[in-house]
Parts: structure tokens; sequence; C-alpha cells
């Protein structure tokens, strides 16, 4: 799942860290594709609060990773997205069911904004609220090499607040697009690009009325 569809089960929580915990796996990766924490083996030594709020987020992100990837639902979107996609990706370097997870995983962003079940503005005001001291601290505890790259990388996060883009389709042809190229050089001609960007609004208007079901699903499976 993306930031948002993660932020959802902590969408009331008043905790930045925790807030922040939900969201460090995929801004770590974000920033270094070599950084593979496993903050558990350190639990012992997050003896403030914040560091507990950071590591309980964390795991927490996990564990809804691996529900939402084992899901009846993760499965029938992907393979009928990848039909649809697989077609226009054929002249293409780019997989599939590569394009087609990411895409499912935007759109589940874009529908919690665009039907008002998330304020993406409370997402990042949380975010901002995180100690940089607890962040360093966190990422000393994980060995990260170059710590200190986290920082620029957060700060042009919060500011970007990119997310609010995911309102329109095109957008999140971008996104998917931007994706890609980190990757492969030239993954999309833009004959593909406008191909699939036709095909993402079409998708998302047929997972509208149902998308809610894997956000309830998951919550009842959360420990």
């Amino acid at each position: 799942m993306n930031f948002l569809s993660h932020f959802y089960f902590d969408r009331h929580s008043s905790d930045p860290h925790l807030v922040m915990g939900g969201a460090l796996p995929d801004l770590v990766k974000n920033v270094r594709k070599d950084w593979n924490f496993h903050p558990e083996k350190y639990e012992d030594k997050y003896r403030s609060a914040e560091l507990a709020s950071l590591l309980t987020g964390w795991k927490r992100h996990l564990e809804i990773d691996k529900h939402f990837h084992s899901s009846d639902f993760f499965f029938q979107h992907t393979v009928n997205l990848r039909t649809v996609m697989a077609p226009v990706l054929e002249q293409s370097p780019v997989r599939s069911f590569f394009l087609a997870h990411i895409a499912l995983e935007l759109m589940l962003d874009s529908l919690l904004i665009t039907e008002g079940v998330i304020d993406a503005e409370r997402f990042y005001c949380l975010l901002s609220k995180c100690k940089n001291s607890t962040l360093k601290t966190f990422l000393q505890l994980n060995k990260a090499d170059q710590p200190e790259l986290f920082f620029p990388f957060l700060k042009e996060f919060i500011h970007a607040r990119y997310l609010h883009s995911y309102r329109e389709a095109h957008n999140i042809m971008y996104a998917l697009t931007r994706i890609c190229m980190r990757i492969w050089p030239d993954p999309l001609t833009e004959t593909q690009k406008l191909q699939l960007t036709a095909i993402l609004p079409e998708y998302r208007e047929k997972l509208q009325p149902t998308f809610m079901s894997i956000f309830h699903e998951i919550g009842k499976r959360l420990s």
C-alpha cells in the first residue's frame, strides 16, 4: 500500500512519531535503495516513547502490507489491471504485474482523497511535527549509511505535498512513470503513456464502489 492507504489505519492518531513510523519503510527506500532496516532487532534500544512509536508504526506498516498482498482484493485487481495493461506494454521493458501492482496502490490513495476519507494535509502536518533528533537516532540505531541524506529528502517530501495531486488521473500516470524510471532508463513511450492514462480513470471508476472493502478487511485483521 502507498502512503495515504497506510495513514488510513492511523488517521485518528495525534502521535506524529506513530504516523512517521508508518511512512518510514517507504520513505527510506526512496532515499537509498540499499537501506534494508530491521528495527525489531534493536527493540531494546528504543528507550524513548517517541522511538517506541516509530517502531510501532514501522511494524504496523509491514503487517498492513502483508495482509494487503495476500488478499483476494489485491490478486483480483492486479490480474484485471495486468490484463488491460499488458497489450500496451508489449514493446516496453516494464513488467505488467509491476505496473498493475503500483497502479492499484496509487488509485487507492487517489480514491481515499477524492471520496473524502483521508485528509492528506493532516498527514503532512503530522509528519512535520516528528522530531529530527528522534529520526536521526532511529537511523543510527539501524546503521544507516549516510543518514544525513534522509533529512533533505523528508523536507522536500513534506514541502511538495505531491500526494494532493492524486486527485487527477494524469498525475497518477506521472507518478507511475517516475517510479518506473528508477528501474528502467526509458520505461514508456509517449504513446504508451497516453494509452495508460486512458486506462487508469476508467479502472478507477470501476474500483470506486468497492475500494473500501480492503481497508475494512485489513482493519479487522490488525492486531
